[in-house]
């Protein structure tokens, strides 16, 4: 599978980089958390989600197009199709659109899959479409009271949920809507709200939304990725909203890394990127929903 990977890009002339797994930073997304590591000098370092930032500070220092393979980490990220360590395939092209990357991101999971035929019955869904033919909701007007019924949530979820409505969306969208995409096929979900969006470039006809997709193989999420946001002033005001979050939903509030606010001011060129889990690859490859079948030392719990 990691053979396939390379030779994929290395037949795009794109250069492979390795950046560091750990630093004095991390990430704000609200739904991910870090491992931290503790030093015998008083000083807590974090073990990367994501080679992201790093990447982009290559491509704002004159890099080309770059890929990375590398394994990457997530707290408190344990289930079925999730682990706290993992392998994560992620790269950048520059001058590339919405419809370049998808393009290339479901070539890229049909050679590492060799099954080139798969590209050939994708089916590419707005964000709105997905939940409009798949839950019978309005993604973008549904109440949050809709959204729970949909969700047939009871008083307990209700009452966790309360009004986040971006939660309600993640959870009917892996719960309702990716449970009836077509079994082994590509299903794309592209122009999520701008909410889910942190690092992403808002579509240029619509602002409620971002030029972010997701690629599904059956139900099962495969790749994400978006047209990169350039704008250093935009990129700190969602930093400061995702701590914000951070803040009200009582989670850890991390070291934010003012490195990738400074390479956007640098100039970052305009680029998208995307990533892939590679375990997911593998159970695709094997048909199984279960991480732990393709992973041969499995994190204990």
């Amino acid at each position: 599978m990691l053979e396939r990977a390379r030779s994929f890009f290395r037949m795009r002339g794109v250069l492979a980089v390795d950046t560091p797994a750990l630093s004095p930073f991390a990430g704000s997304d609200p739904n991910i958390d870090s491992l931290a590591v503790h030093s015998q000098f008083g000083n807590d370092r974090y073990l990367h989600t994501s080679p992201e930032f790093c990447m982009k500070r290559l491509l704002a220092a004159g890099y080309p197009d770059i890929y990375s393979i590398c394994r990457v980490y997530r707290d408190g990220e344990s289930g079925m199709r999730h682990m706290p360590e993992f392998t994560m395939v992620e790269w950048y092209r520059r001058g590339f659109g919405l419809g370049s990357i998808i393009d290339e991101t479901s070539e890229f999971i049909a050679g590492c899959l060799d099954a080139p035929q798969l590209p050939e019955s994708i089916e590419v869904l707005s964000y709105a479409d997905a939940f409009t033919k798949h839950a019978g909701v309005d993604a973008f007007t549904a109440s949050i009271g809709e959204l729970a019924a949909c969700a047939a949530a009871d008083e307990r979820l209700r009452h966790e949920l309360a009004d986040d409505r971006d939660t309600w969306l993640e959870l009917l969208l892996s719960t309702v809507v990716a449970p009836r995409f077509p079994d082994r096929r590509l299903t794309v979900v592209q122009h999520y709200p701008a909410s889910q969006a942190a690092l992403a470039r808002l579509c240029p006809d619509d602002d409620r939304v971002a030029d972010r997709f997701e690629i599904f193989y059956g139900k099962m999420e495969l790749a994400n990725g978006y047209v990169e946001l350039t704008d250093t002033d935009e990129q700190r005001r969602r930093i400061d909203q995702d701590l914000e979050k951070r803040q009200r939903l009582g989670r850890n509030i991390y070291p934010w890394d003012r490195t990738l606010v400074s390479a956007l001011k640098h100039g970052l060129p305009e680029c998208a990127g995307v990533a892939v889990g590679v375990e997911r690859l593998q159970m695709a490859m094997d048909r199984t929903d279960e991480i732990r079948d393709v992973i041969t030392f499995p994190t204990e719990s």
